[in-house]
């Protein structure tokens, strides 16, 4: 539970190795923030992360192994975690695949396999969370989608189609949860420059996962249901969403220049 002064005490993090993740729970850390659990694919490479978040004043750091893909395991997992930490403030779920939509059009395996991830993991995972959030009657679960969740382009439109899905998924599990003291925070990075985007040229209004977890941070002390980072692209990408497709293409075309 969070403290006198409403600072978050606990987290947990889904996708462990995310670099927006990393950031928001460093900047928690750094305001009180004690303890901390990280679940990833490869604990192994989660301990420079848990390192990091020591060096910011979580004072309890552990790793767990987490597939996103493996849905069938989410709910236990998650069950072991509430058992050994009863209470959690925010739970972060940060994974998922960028993927190549050229790749994705000559292996749909490899399309539906990042689906998988990004989409049906987000759900077994966040009901999966969202039971014991409901159960202890507080805390934030906090989603990070994509602008790209708006509408999708047609050079990535597999990676938008799952942060779509994910996205409404998000809102709704949201609405499910009014009145239990529980919530959910939809976030919506732009074009964020991290390991995972690091072989694409400059994006428009490029923003750094330390930007994005600023205004995760600022959402979560308000109790916000949703967040745009940088906020900006709110009006920005609610217009894209009315333009007639012919345009749409011409728009998104020019932006992936």
């Amino acid at each position: 539970m969070r403290d006198a002064l409403g600072a978050v005490q606990s987290a947990l993090v889904l996708g462990g190795g995310s670099e927006i993740a990393t950031a928001t729970v460093e900047l928690l850390a750094s305001e009180r923030c004690k303890t901390v659990v990280l679940a990833g694919r490869d604990p192994a490479k989660l301990g420079p992360v848990a390192d990091k978040l020591r060096a910011a004043g979580a004072t309890t750091v552990e790793i767990v192994a987490f597939d996103a893909a493996d849905t069938a395991s989410h709910e236990q997992i998650v069950d072991d975690v509430w058992a050994a930490h009863p209470d959690l403030d925010v739970v972060i779920s940060a994974f998922g695949v960028l993927g190549d939509q050229a790749a994705f059009d000559d292996d749909p395996k490899a399309a539906a396999d990042a689906a998988i991830v990004n989409y049906a993991g987000g759900v077994s995972s966040s009901l999966a969370v969202a039971k014991h959030l409901k159960a202890q009657g507080h805390g934030t679960l906090v989603v990070i989608t994509s602008v790209a969740a708006m509408r999708a382009r047609a050079d990535n439109f597999v990676y938008g189609s799952t942060k779509a899905g994910l996205d409404a998924f998000a809102q709704g599990l949201g609405d499910r949860l009014e009145g239990s003291g529980a919530s959910v925070l939809v976030v919506r990075p732009g074009f964020v420059r991290t390991q995972m985007t690091a072989h694409l040229g400059k994006g428009p209004m490029e923003t750094t996962p330390e930007a994005v977890a600023v205004d995760v941070v600022a959402a979560i002390k308000k109790g916000s249901h949703t967040v745009w980072s940088p906020a900006k692209l709110a009006p920005i990408f609610t217009a894209f969403r009315f333009l007639p497709r012919p345009i749409w293409r011409k728009v998104a075309a020019a932006a992936s220049k």
